[in-house]
This record gives C-alpha cells, sequence and structure tokens, in this order.
C-alpha cells in the first residue's frame, strides 16, 4: 500500500477531480465509490477495481482486513492507497465516512432493443438525490435498462452513487441518450406521466407488458417533443390537494403499480 499525506500528491489531486468535476469524471470514464457498502456491491457485481483507499485509521480494522482479502481474491491488480485522515475527509464529505473509497470505471451499454425488458428514461432530471432513488427503485422493480438523456444529471457522481445504495450495479444505465430518436417509432408502450387532457389513470392501465416509463425534470416535466410519442399519457390519482409528487415518488408508484399487475398473472 501507498501512503498519502500530501494535498500536492498527484493521485490525490485526481481523486478530487473524480470527486468534485463531473466533466473531469466524463474524460477519465472514472468515478468513485463512497464505503465499503458500495465497494461491496461492486464486488458482488463482479465489477473490477481500479483501486481502492483507505483512511489511515481504518488500514488495520477487522473490517478493512476481510475487504482487503476479497479485493485480493476477486480483485487481482487493484491498487491500494491508504490516505490521511484530513485527506480522507476532502473526499468523503458525509457525516459518518467509514473510511473506505474506491476508483471504478463504469460501463458503457448500448440501449435495448423492442420489448427486451423494461426501461426508465429520463429527461432532465437534475437532482442526483432523485435520480440515484430513482434508480434504486427500478432496480428493485426489476427495470432492466435506464436511458439518462444529456441534459440528465450523471448517475455515477459520488452523490447519486450514494442515493442508489447499489442500484447502479443492478441496472444497465445509458446515459446522454438522444430520446428522441430512441422512442420514435417504438412498437412497446412508452408510458409518460401528465397531468395534462388525454391522461389516463395510471390504476386503469394493463402494465403486463415490458414498457418504457418517461420521467422529466423535477419542475419543468417530461418535455413536449416526448411527450408527443407517447403511446398513452398517465396520471397517478391523487384524492388530496397536493398538485404533483416528487419525480423519484412518482416513479415508485408507477413501477411497483407494474410489479402488482404482474405478480397476479
Amino acid at each position: 500500500m501507498r501512503y498519502i499525506s500530501s494535498r500536492d500528491n498527484p493521485y490525490f489531486k485526481h481523486l478530487r477531480a473524480l470527486n468534485d468535476d463531473a466533466r473531469y469524471r466524463r474524460k477519465c470514464g472514472a468515478t468513485l465509490l463512497d464505503g465499503d457498502h458500495l465497494l461491496s456491491a461492486a464486488l458482488n457485481s463482479g465489477w473490477g477495481l481500479g483501486a481502492v483507499v483507505f483512511r489511515e485509521d481504518v488500514v488495520d480494522s477487522e473490517l478493512s482486513r476481510r475487504l482487503q482479502a476479497r479485493i485480493a481474491a476477486e480483485a487481482p491488480g487493484c491498487e491500494e492507497f491508504v490516505l490521511a485522515r484530513a485527506l480522507f475527509n476532502v473526499l468523503s464529505p458525509v457525516a459518518s465516512p467509514s473510511g473506505f473509497l474506491a476508483e471504478i470505471n463504469p460501463p458503457q451499454p448500448t440501449a435495448v432493443g423492442e420489448g427486451q425488458c423494461d426501461v426508465l428514461a429520463l429527461a432532465g432530471v437534475q437532482d442526483p438525490g432523485n435520480l440515484g432513488t430513482m434508480l434504486r427503485t427500478a432496480a428493485a422493480a426489476g427495470v432492466g435498462q435506464a436511458w439518462l438523456d444529456r441534459s440528465t444529471t450523471q448517475a455515477w457522481s459520488p452523490k447519486a452513487l450514494r442515493a442508489g445504495m447499489g442500484a447502479q450495479f443492478q441496472i444497465q444505465i445509458v446515459e446522454s441518450c438522444d430520446l428522441t430518436e430512441l422512442l420514435r417509432g417504438r412498437a412497446q408502450p412508452v408510458y409518460v406521466t401528465s397531468l395534462g387532457a388525454g391522461a389516463r389513470s395510471l390504476y386503469a392501465l394493463n402494465l403486463l407488458e415490458p414498457a418504457v416509463w418517461v420521467f422529466g425534470a423535477e419542475g419543468t416535466g417530461v418535455p413536449e417533443e416526448l411527450m408527443g410519442l407517447a403511446t398513452q399519457k398517465v396520471i397517478i390519482p391523487m384524492p388530496g390537494k397536493v398538485e404533483s409528487l416528487n419525480v423519484s415518488a412518482a416513479a415508485a408508484v408507477c413501477l411497483f403499480e407494474q410489479v402488482r399487475q404482474r405478480a397476479r398473472t
């Protein structure tokens, strides 16, 4: 293991850029996992690790030794570093950091063909917490892919990863998509949540076929050009006086109504 104590160390600067800079993450094709839970989720999914970083005061802990043994067995060639506590805390701003970070290179899958699986399509979702929560919900509901357009925040940012709690390793994520191109002429059902005219109640739909579910930005919703490509506009009945749901809550309601219907067949 290599010990790093200086802010001027090139690898520390690299880690800080991965943590803070979305453009740098895209350029490198890499990101940071924060915590033993995400590190274990990556290993459980058979992902390779580029490097693992231990905080100096936990490197000799029982959990650290177990992780080191597992990394040696399942991720040979993974580099290991020890960071001074002050430097580690710059990279892990959570209230109770576990003391473990990992650098990974996320895959770049391509969009699936017609009807192969359910798809979560996101247009302009900006909040990484919402995005991570939606990916977690989609993975739990058995969705196979997520399509993120260019205006949606990065699925592999540290904040989105923390909110996803490992979901990013359970669902294929295609980023920087042209959703208009992917949805135009698609034969499988395309559902778009809407409060406008022509929307049918979620609970009146037959959701047994693999479908594409489109959700939009937290404030502005789904763009009009995508609305026009919907097989059906969908409204979630709300007997209360609230006008709308948070986008991640709306996704959860829709996806698990689909799960409920399929469980009955």
